[in-house]
């Protein structure tokens, strides 16, 4: 399946790129996130400390072992503070 992949704040800065479409065949996001972090070295380490990291699967926030089948859009941003 093909997944447009949406990153914010920090986490677009250390991978260098607003958005990117993959093939996965990831199952949840958990599995995801390990696709990416194989691909290279700015993904690692953007997605190294998953406390840090939030996702949203079709604008809808979601946990890191919510499947992913059927989704079209997952958004990688950090933890946000309200004010």
């Amino acid at each position: 399946m093909q997944l447009d992949l949406l990153y914010f704040a920090w986490i677009r800065e250390r991978i260098g790129v607003p958005r990117e479409r993959i093939e996965t065949q990831a199952a949840t996001i958990r599995d995801l996130i390990e696709q990416l972090r194989a691909m290279d070295d700015w993904h690692a380490a953007a997605l190294a400390d998953l406390s840090a990291v939030r996702v949203a699967l079709d604008q809808e926030l979601s946990d890191l072992d919510s499947p992913i089948a059927g989704v079209r859009e997952v958004a990688f941003f950090p933890p946000m503070t309200g004010g």
